[in-house]
């Protein structure tokens, strides 16, 4: 968008909406009062004849017919139960006849947690718990029901429940040590999976990894509040550091036999996932060379343990893992998606390893796959097409004919799908407008709406909102850049106003999405009504714009990132409503890290900075995640050490409010320390901020609140 088009959209979009007696938001209505709830559909469960489909709401399960939307009956009420449980999350057995319920959750990692979990057998009415021995992790039913498989204490279980008898499969895990059935560190959080058991389709065996971490290195945290802080220590491998032995076992329920797939000699790989074949006895292993840049998918028996090579996939940079891969009925094929061509496609292969056709056919990125209707063969999945900002639902024949597309309305869209693929619940929002919730069937066409959120929509008329849009930023690479704005309350083209610049910039993550934002959308309303132009800009290396402009970056991890977001600062500087010395920038994460580079590097160019839990020096973070844009340290030392901002600190010369938990299990307060201790050796002075006891999300309690609240202090200070 030239910048004639983007004074025409501040002054349009200004005189549109500028209306008076309307509400000025606060914080508190953003982090205490929950003013702007936006309503969903929770717990959505397609039922197997797929047409009928639960939700999760008020503390029932109900059941509903797709076609007419009618409450068809109460699957199961909290107070029904007999026993005082809050039902966290609920899953049906193949057959329906039980349900596995979740309750009393306690959070460890990301992903990984403990919980109570009950059996509800629906024929006969009873509730049984999982275990009386203790919390249980990822508890799962058999395919038949007649089992339930769950972690405890580093080792793996399975119950009877026919007979009740508890049975141990693994007895030799011990804390930071061995793990069975549950990821290390480094595979939940970068691999994004924790529960590592996984039933085959009938029930006969249990696969599962095995995770030797005795020669990976401990992280301690010290946790606060006794008289002699608390240390806890969990293992935590760094870049160019050793990572835990993987194995991968297969149990024979009947036999009650262990056998583990050989999957090589060489042990400095990964084993990002494993999937069971249409074959009850064939397992899929990923096999994934440290550079993550080849990836072998080995068929193993699990009689045998024996394995072969069915395909090999390689990258001149690295291959993202997906959960994409569906192996068909008729046992010939498999679906697998890929980035060989450019984009994110997807493929169907022979079960050689043989490709037998290329499924999607457009240049845009597959951004989710929903499944195959394999009795009429046509994929449905969501892709950031016509733009990267949005997300449509589309499907296509197996052999890439048919395209339709199947939500139109400009936005986002993502799907829900029955089981049998005749209806999808859709979730439609838009930059502007919050979640609309539809029942449609397969061609797209509205059967009903679920949720409308129109009880937000009417509240948001009270309050002085302005619309985020959508601009192109030129930089001088002959390229331009997606982002989005809000401009300045009263906006006057005669004025000169602040900017603040939000961030994230990370490998293939967007902020720039046609899509409701949610309580951000809200704190950047708050800083529009103070005056402030909020823009923000995905640089180069950010996803959905096809492989080459993802993985530009890659062994230069926060170069061009970087480099981009101060090109953006310097055309904002040359607009004439824009006050070019008031120009500041905030993030969180990688985005801190942006922070710390543009605060350093950018220092001509950004008055003030908010820097929340950065990475410093990726020498610091873990090892999948930085290896696999940046190889190790040992291979590529300067790539880590030109792009860290530690070392750029001698042109620091703003204002910098730097902010972490001291708990952080993912980017570790020793980022920050070695941050904070270069700039006190070059005499910088800046303002800190710590959390204790909080992680990487910095949240609970009233912690939002004020840190939200110190973010505003700062900025009305400093810009």
């Amino acid at each position: 968008m030239k910048n004639k088009s983007l004074l025409a959209f501040l002054l349009i979009s200004s005189a549109i909406f500028a209306q008076v007696d309307k509400k000025d938001i606060t914080l508190n209505d953003i982090w205490k009062d929950n003013t702007f709830k936006a309503e969903t559909v929770s717990g959505i469960e397609s039922m197997k004849d797929g047409l009928h489909y639960t939700t999760y709401s008020d503390g029932a399960i109900l059941r509903y017919e797709y076609k007419s939307g009618k409450l068809i009956d109460t699957v199961v009420t909290e107070k029904g139960l007999g026993q005082k449980i809050n039902i966290g999350d609920y899953e049906f057995n193949a057959d329906e006849t039980k349900i596995i319920i979740k309750t009393d959750v306690t959070p460890i990692y990301r992903r990984s947690y403990t919980a109570t979990y009950f059996i509800l057998d629906r024929k006969e009415k009873t509730l049984t718990p999982v275990s009386d021995k203790g919390k249980q992790q990822y508890a799962s039913l058999s395919p038949s029901g007649n089992k339930v498989a769950f972690a405890r204490d580093n080792n793996l279980f399975v119950k009877d429940l026919q007979t009740g008898g508890e049975k141990q499969i693994t007895f030799d895990g011990k804390i930071n040590e061995i793990i069975n059935g549950s990821c290390d560190w480094v595979y939940e959080e970068e691999f994004e999976f924790a529960p590592a058991f996984f039933w085959n389709k009938d029930g006969s065996f249990l696969a599962y990894y095995r995770f030797d971490e005795r020669k990976v290195r401990q992280y301690q945290i010290a946790k606060y509040g006794t008289l002699y802080p608390e240390e806890y220590v969990y293992k935590y491998p760094k870049a160019g550091e050793a990572n835990s032995l993987v194995d991968i076992y297969a149990y024979d329920m009947k036999s009650a036999k262990i056998n583990k797939f050989d999957i090589g000699k060489d042990t400095d790989i990964y084993i990002p996932r494993i999937k069971w074949t249409q074959d009850p006895n064939i397992l899929c292993i990923y096999k994934m060379n440290r550079h993550q840049n080849k990836l072998d998918l080995l068929l193993g028996n699990a009689e045998t343990g024996t394995t072969e090579t069915m395909m090999t996939e390689e990258n001149k940079t690295y291959i993202e893992i997906t959960d994409n891969m569906v192996f068909l009925k008729d046992k010939k094929h498999f679906i697998w998606s890929s980035e060989k061509e450019g984009y994110h496609q997807l493929y169907l292969y022979k079960m050689d390893g043989n490709l037998e056709n290329k499924i999607t056919v457009k240049n845009a990125d597959i951004t989710n796959f929903y499944g195959v209707d394999e009795a009429n063969k046509v994929v449905y999945y969501q892709a950031a097409d016509p733009t990267p900002m949005e997300r449509h639902i589309y499907s296509n024949n197996l052999d890439g004919s048919d395209l339709k597309q199947l939500t139109n309305q400009r936005g986002s869209d993502r799907a829900n799908f029955s089981s049998n693929y005749k209806y999808f619940i859709n979730f439609h929002s838009d930059a502007n407008t919050p979640e609309i919730i539809t029942l449609n069937t397969n061609d797209g066409a509205v059967v009903r709406t679920l949720e409308d959120n129109s009880t937000l929509k009417k509240k948001l008329l009270e309050y002085n909102i302005k619309p985020k849009d959508f601009i192109k930023i030129p930089i001088s690479y002959s390229m331009e850049l997606n982002a989005w704005i809000i401009p300045p309350k009263d906006f006057n083209m005669h004025k000169k106003y602040p900017v603040l610049m939000t961030v994230y910039g990370g490998p293939g993550a967007n902020t720039v999405n046609d899509s409701w934002g949610g309580r951000d959308y809200f704190w950047h309303q708050l800083l529009s009504e103070l005056g402030y132009i909020i823009i923000s800009v995905d640089n180069r290396g950010t996803g959905n714009r096809g492989e080459a402009f993802k993985k530009c970056t890659y062994l230069n991890m926060g170069k061009l990132e970087s480099d981009d977001q101060i090109e953006a600062a310097k055309f904002l500087k040359t607009l004439p409503y824009v006050d070019g010395n008031r120009i500041g920038i905030q993030g969180w994460s990688y985005g801190g890290f942006m922070t710390a580079l543009c605060m350093t590097k950018g220092a001509d160019y950004f008055k003030a900075g908010i820097c929340v839990a950065p990475v410093t020096n990726w020498r610091y973070y873990d090892n999948i995640y930085t290896e696999r844009y940046m190889q190790t340290p040992q291979e590529n030392p300067k790539g880590y050490d030109e792009n860290s901002p530690i070392f750029y600190v001698d042109k620091f010369k703003g204002k910098m409010l730097l902010i972490h938990g001291t708990a952080d299990d993912n980017v570790h307060f020793q980022n920050s320390m070695e941050f904070v201790t270069a700039m006190i050796k070059a005499n910088k002075q800046f303002d800190t901020f710590f959390y204790p006891n909080k992680n990487h999300g910095i949240y609970g309690g009233n912690t939002r609140q004020h840190l939200y609240q110190m973010w505003l202090d700062f900025l009305q200070k400093n810009l």
